[in-house]
């Protein structure tokens, strides 16, 4: 046999057997600092990250989320009021030619920003729309002639 790390040989080592004592049922266990009752931090469940629930130290608590403001759901108007009471003075005539000439005005100011790069693709697509099939597909037609002829002969007793 060899020695080991500390220079004894293993028939040299003293062997201890732990022969644990029976505990009572009612065994406080070992004694440990209580903290009084008093001096206990309020503790909070919360939800973690996971949904579960888990307990955390008031004062470590995330702030309670405040409910929202209820919101006015009352139905409003089909038409606004004001604008009622305008188009029954007789002003709505000139809010109505207003946003007509509004409308006249964005129309023209589109056509003025079309470019000329932009009139060429739209020939392009107007000729490659216009163009038949046949000069598309290189002069060869595709076009099937199906004939089909039904002779019937109908012979009465003879």
């Amino acid at each position: 046999m060899y020695p080991d790390q500390s220079g004894y040989l293993p028939a040299q080592r003293a062997v201890t057997v732990h022969q644990p004592q029976p505990l009572t049922p009612y065994d406080p266990g070992p004694t440990m600092a209580m903290d009084p009752y008093g001096e206990r931090q309020t503790v909070v469940w919360v939800p973690d990250a996971y949904g579960r629930m888990v307990p955390m130290p008031k004062h470590l608590a995330p702030a309670p989320v405040l409910a929202p403001e209820p919101r006015d759901l009352t139905p409003l108007p089909l038409l606004d009021p004001l604008a009622q009471r305008f188009m029954g003075a007789g002003l709505g005539g000139g809010a109505l030619a207003a946003g007509v000439g509004y409308g006249v005005g964005e129309i023209v100011s589109a056509a003025a920003g079309i470019s000329g790069g932009a009139l060429v693709w739209v020939a392009v697509i107007v000729l490659a729309l216009r163009a038949p099939a046949r000069a598309i597909s290189g002069g060869k037609g595709n076009t099937v002639n199906i004939r089909k002829a039904v002779i019937k002969r109908n012979h009465f007793h003879g």
